[in-house]
């Protein structure tokens, strides 16, 4: 069993966090930021052993002439403070600008075997990569490579192979410029395999706004929220996942907007905030109400909620109470009357059963609404990891319809992405769906003919690589193995390759997971200098935010290992010696693969976007402006790129109510509903301490949030220790050992524990209709006494 799996009271080497069999739970009294955030900042700063360094990196964090925070992707507004940062972003930076250092002398010391046993905290712990390794099986070390010899390696693998027997995984924290790069060639070598992790988080969103407005991405700006009357928040924590929103809130309530939140868990940065940079409130220890209402669906219950929101404001129209944008209404959108109809014939009694809200909670959101003139809704992965979530989100732009409140100043959409570029990397290409323009663009451009037949996405890569379909796995970024559903099948697949590339700046699981040939290439940072071409030019990349502006990000601190490369200049390499062993370079209207000339200088890359990606002429121009630009929208202008033209109101029943016995009504039965999510001290897959602050919780992540009554029903008792047992399939059991109990306000028949731990009970199978996203939010699970602490 490894070591993530059971408590243990030992200090982990060299980390200050601790990990006890005996974790402290308490409820935290303080707001969202404040005190708590500052010394949270000291506390992370000191354990990376890079106060200083920390500390001047922090002053160019989302600066004009800075780097692009390696965290969430919330927007940034026009830098009137020099602390254009929050609490997580701290901790990233932190991560990331570490004097910690793992070099070839750490990889002689371990083998693979025994870093297997190492918990996700403890392997990255361990500081930033410092050159490419390779894994020697008779050792079973990885051991130093040089970088063409690497490239060589990774060649010839790839020329041994059908193309669509590989595949090419991004994470969101690659720029707009490696993104671009990898795309192309992977579409050149002969593929659309490019699953990313936009597959496991917003895919529902992009579908489901394409459908209704003919544009995937948000409707709003950042300037919107400084307009809105009422802003309804679904289905996420943004004082966990993305803190900067806090301060928009914040200021919103402030001015008197209204903030309908709806989520299962009582979250503290819904509820109260301190600014840790209002040093009046920071002295008088203050804090503001963030959310005026909050209401607590079940989970997966967000699409009846709004359904009963909508049912309330269509009586308040027959009473005289509620009056729509008729103009809006008649002249640009389609399908109301049907949805009227699919709303007015559900009735209360399942709109509350599937919602777990009351038909009173209901209409005072929609009173609310109704009162409001400009009204935003911003929703995240709590809404998107369900079976039914493109129909969930398609219910949401419904709700925002009927009151016009799309392309209006102070309303619109906001679907609030995770990574800093995950948006920009479908932009500008990353998509297994390929769709028809834009292989019709890259063949005009490079005079190649491209596959056009669809590739596998995160789920279906998965399945590839288990049935031997696929053999070859890349990854830019990010740490597959613990991203994904159904880890022991995940990791097994991983094991199937004949080669495992990762790219990366720290150790992580993925790396552990091998196959016939393995290596780990080391990439700079975003907080650091990346020097090309013959003179060392330092170059910029480009990133895109939930708000669709378009921005420049430069490092500002010297790398961690002269032999670190950029994630640009890596995938360069790979093309170049792939393609000189499985393609003839041609050129095409004066222009060829000049994957090195590329590197060279950043512009010409940005220059071959312009040519091919629609939104980005002038775009060396235009990124050098304060705070960049913003990409068009048609949406924000009212044009709806629908085959009508015009905004589609859909009509989707709720979930059928099969599902719903499955999830919700076989409680009788000892089930329960599991949520995934991450703790304050995590983003994503990357985990920062074993502390939950805002949930009270230190020392553990081994934890299940569950309803005290729940507790009793099932006669067990806050504190138990008990393994989490998911659905089997066959002779497969999914199960998690050893979670403490943790009494916590969230619905009946629900409970939440933190991923990655979680994600063996995901089952790979179970996925979202139409976007094969996990259903990370709606996990059928039992509990049994803990049998490895009996």
């Amino acid at each position: 069993m490894s070591d993530s799996s059971l408590p243990t009271d030992d200090t982990l080497p060299q980390a200050e966090p601790r990990k006890t069999r005996h974790p402290r739970i308490a409820p935290y009294p303080g707001p969202a930021g404040g005190w708590g955030a500052l010394k949270s900042v000291g506390r992370h700063l000191l354990h990376n052993q890079s106060p200083l360094k920390g500390s001047r990196s922090l002053l160019a964090t989302n600066q004009p002439e800075g780097f692009d925070c390696p965290g969430c992707a919330w927007g940034d507004p026009n830098h009137e403070s020099s602390f254009e940062f929050c609490e997580n972003g701290v901790k990233a930076v932190a991560w990331e600008t570490t004097a910690k250092r793992v070099t070839r002398r750490f990889f002689a010391q371990h083998t693979v075997s025994e870093l297997r046993d190492w918990d996700d905290f403890r392997l990255e712990d361990q500081g930033r990569l410092t050159e490419p390794m390779r894994y020697d099986a008779g050792s079973d070390r990885y051991q130093p490579i040089g970088w063409d010899d690497a490239f060589a390696l990774i060649a010839e693998q790839l020329a041994a192979i059908d193309p669509d027997r590989a595949l090419f995984y991004t994470s969101g924290r690659a720029s707009n410029e490696a993104a671009y790069l990898y795309q192309l060639f992977a579409r050149v070598y002969g593929t659309n395999n490019l699953p990313d992790c936009s597959n496991m988080c917003h895919e529902a969103s992009g579908l489901g706004m394409t459908a209704s407005l003919g544009v995937g991405k948000g409707t709003v700006s950042l300037e919107d929220f400084e307009h809105a009357d009422a802003i309804f928040v679904f289905g996420q924590n943004p004082g966990t996942n993305h803190p900067r929103m806090l301060g928009d809130l914040r200021r919103a309530a402030e001015r008197g907007a209204a903030i309908v939140t709806f989520n299962p868990l009582r979250e503290r940065g819904l509820e109260r905030f301190a600014d840790p940079q209002n040093t009046r409130e920071m002295l008088r220890g203050g804090s503001h109400r963030i959310s005026s209402h909050y209401f607590q669906p079940k989970l997966g219950g967000d699409m009846a909620a709004v359904r009963g929101i909508a049912k309330a404001l269509f009586a308040m129209i027959d009473d005289g109470n509620y009056t729509p944008d008729r103009a809006f209404l008649d002249s640009l959108t389609e399908g109301l009357d049907a949805w009227r109809a699919r709303v007015e014939a559900t009735d209360w009694a399942r709109i509350e059963a599937q919602s777990g809200l009351g038909r009173d909670d209901l209409t005072r959101a929609a009173t609310v609404y109704a009162q409001s003139r400009r009204v935003i809704a911003t929703w995240a992965m709590g809404i998107t990891q369900h079976v039914h979530s493109v129909d969930t989100v398609r219910e949401i732009v419904n709700l925002l319809l009927l009151g016009g409140h799309v392309g209006r100043e102070g309303a619109g959409l906001c679907p609030v992405r995770g990574h800093s570029n995950v948006q920009g990397n479908r932009t500008v290409g990353i998509d297994e769906k390929a769709p028809g323009w834009l292989i019709d663009a890259l063949e005009a451009r490079y005079g190649l003919t491209l596959p056009r037949r669809p590739g596998h996405n995160t789920v279906s890569a998965i399945g590839a690589l288990e049935r031997g379909k696929a053999n070859v796995f890349i990854a830019l970024g990010g740490n597959f193995a613990r991203a994904t559903p159904d880890t022991p099948r995940t990791e097994a697949a991983l094991g199937r390759t004949r080669l495992n590339v990762q790219i990366s700046t720290k150790l992580n699981r993925s790396h552990l997971m091998i196959g016939e040939e393995a290596l780990i290439l080391p990439c700079l940072g975003r907080s650091e200098f990346d020097r090309q071409g013959p003179d060392g030019d330092v170059q910029a990349v480009s990133v895109e935010d939930s708000m669709s502006m378009v921005h420049a990000s430069r490092g500002r601190m010297e790398p961690a290992s002269a032999a670190l490369r950029s994630e640009p200049a890596i995938v360069a390499g790979i093309a170049e010696a792939t393609l000189a062993l499985t393609h003839t370079l041609r050129e095409a209207t004066g222009q060829a693969l000049d994957w090195r000339g590329w590197v060279d200088d950043y512009d010409r890359i940005r220059a071959e976007i312009e040519a091919v990606i629609p939104g980005f002429e002038a775009f060396n121009a235009r990124l050098r402006r304060h705070r960049g630009f913003a990409l068009d929208n048609p949406a924000r202008q009212r044009r709806f790129v629908t085959p009508s033209g015009k905004a589609v109101f859909s009509n989707a029943e709720l979930p059928d109510a099969v599902m719903h016995q499955r999830l919700h009504e076989r409680r009788d039965a000892g089930w329960l509903t599991l949520q995934t999510l991450r703790s304050h001290d995590q983003y994503n897959t990357t985990v920062y301490g074993y502390d939950d602050r805002y949930r009270g919780v230190h020392g553990q992540r081994r934890v299940l949030f569950i309803n005290a009554e729940d507790l009793e029903r099932l006669g067990l008792r806050d504190g138990d220790w008990v393994d989490l047992v998911g659905e089997s399939h066959g002779d497969r059991e999914r199960r998690a050992d050893a979670f403490r109990l943790v009494s916590y306000a969230i619905p009946a028949g629900c409970c939440a524990a933190y991923y990655p731990e979680t994600n063996p009970l995901v089952p790979l199978e179970s996925v979202g209709i139409g976007s094969d996203t996990p259903t990370s939010k709606a996990v059928a699970i039992r509990l049994e006494p803990s049998r490895r602490l009996a």
